[in-house]
C-alpha cells in the first residue's frame, strides 16, 4: 500500500458504489499487493538500492509519457524543495528500507512485509494528532495499541520461534517513512491532485536514487532475466499504472469505500506470494498481521476527529 493511497481531500458526495470504480480499485489492490512478491524475486539478482532505482526509473518513464499525453503542467518550481523531501521519504527511503527488509537470505517474507506496511495509517494518525491538530477518540488509542501489539508479534515472529527480526524493523522504518510522506503532503494534494503530486514525488525520489546508478549497471549485467523483468513489471504496473488506476478510483468512489479496499492488500499479498513464490507466513506472523489490520480499521473508522 502506498502512502498517498489513503483518500484525502476528496468530495464526500461521491457514490458508495460504481462498477468501474470498484473494478479499478480491485485492479489497483492486486497490482500493489503483487509488488511485495516482486521485490523478493528482484532481490535474487539486485541489491535493495539497485532494485529501487530500476523500478522507479521505469515508473518515471511511464508516468512521463502519461503526463505528456494528457498535457499535465509541470510543478511550480517554488514547490521543488518540498517535492524533493516528499520524494526522498515516500520513495527513496520507503523503497530502499522495504527492499532491504525483504532480503531473501535473512529478511522477512512478502506477506509479513505487507502486514507491517499496513500499519502505516496508525503512525499517520499519531503524527496528525501531534502536529496537525487532529483529535483521537478513546477508540483511536485502543486501535493504536492493538496495531502496535500486532506489529510486535510480526516483528518478532521467525521460523525458529519468537525473537527479534532486524529486517522486520527495517520494514517498520519504511512504514514510518510512508506515514511522514502521507501526513505532510496534504496541502499539496489540494493543489496538484493525487496523481500529479505522486508523479512529481516519484521523479524527485528517483533523481535522488541516481547515486545508485553504478551499482545498478553492475547488477544489471549479471542479473537473471526473471529478476529484471520482475522489476520492470513493478515499475510499469504497481509503480505507474497502479497510481493512475487509484486516481480514477478516488474520482468514482466515496473516500470510505475506496479506503476499505486498502485493508485487503495484506491478504492479497499473502495469496500472491504463495502462488508466485510458494511462501506461507508462520502462524504467529499471520495472527500478528490480522491484529495489525484490526487496529488500523479501529483507528480509521472510530478513532479520528478532524480538529481539536
Amino acid at each position: 500500500m502506498k502512502s498517498d493511497a489513503l483518500p484525502q481531500n476528496k468530495p464526500v458526495d461521491l457514490p458508495a458504489f460504481n462498477k468501474w470504480g470498484v473494478f479499478a480499485a480491485t485492479v489497483t489492490i492486486v497490482l500493489w499487493a503483487s509488488a511485495f512478491a516482486g521485490i523478493r524475486v528482484g532481490l535474487e539478482s539486485y541489491s535493495p538500492y539497485s532494485l529501487a532505482l530500476l523500478r522507479y526509473l521505469v515508473a518515471s518513464v511511464v508516468l512521463a509519457i502519461y503526463t505528456v499525453a494528457i498535457r499535465a503542467p509541470l510543478p511550480d518550481w517554488r514547490d521543488l524543495p518540498f517535492l524533493t523531501l516528499m520524494g526522498f521519504l515516500g520513495f527513496s527511503v520507503y523503497n530502499v528500507a522495504l527492499n532491504a527488509g525483504e532480503d531473501p537470505v535473512n529478511g522477512v517474507s512478502a506477506g509479513v512485509a505487507s502486514f507491517i506496511i499496513a500499519s502505516a495509517p496508525v503512525y499517520i494518525a499519531l503524527l496528525s494528532y501531534l502536529f496537525l491538530n487532529e483529535r483521537l477518540t478513546a477508540w483511536g488509542w485502543v486501535g493504536i495499541v492493538v496495531s502496535f501489539i500486532g506489529v510486535t508479534l510480526v516483528s518478532f515472529a521467525t521460523d525458529e520461534g519468537f525473537r527479534v527480526n532486524g529486517r522486520a524493523l527495517l520494514i517498520l522504518v519504511a512504514a514510518m517513512a510512508q506515514a511522514l510522506y502521507t501526513t505532510y503532503q496534504r496541502p499539496y494534494l489540494r493543489k496538484y491532485g493525487a496523481l500529479r503530486f505522486t508523479t512529481y514525488a516519484i521523479w524527485t525520489g528517483t533523481a535522488l536514487m541516481l547515486v545508485y546508478l553504478p551499482g545498478l549497471v553492475q547488477d544489471f549485467n549479471g542479473a537473471t532475466a526473471e529478476a529484471t523483468w520482475a522489476i520492470v513489471y513493478m515499475g510499469v504496473f504497481p509503480g505507474a499504472i497502479g497510481y493512475v488506476c487509484w486516481s480514477y478510483v478516488l474520482s468514482k468512489l466515496s473516500p470510505s469505500v475506496a479506503g476499505s479496499f486498502l485493508y485487503l492488500i495484506p491478504a492479497v499479498a499473502v495469496l500472491i506470494a504463495w502462488l508466485w513464490l510458494g511462501e506461507v507466513p508462520g502462524l504467529l506472523a499471520i495472527v500478528g498481521g490480522v491484529v495489525i489490520v484490526a487496529g488500523v480499521v479501529i483507528v480509521n473508522r472510530l478513532g479520528r476527529v478532524a480538529t481539536r
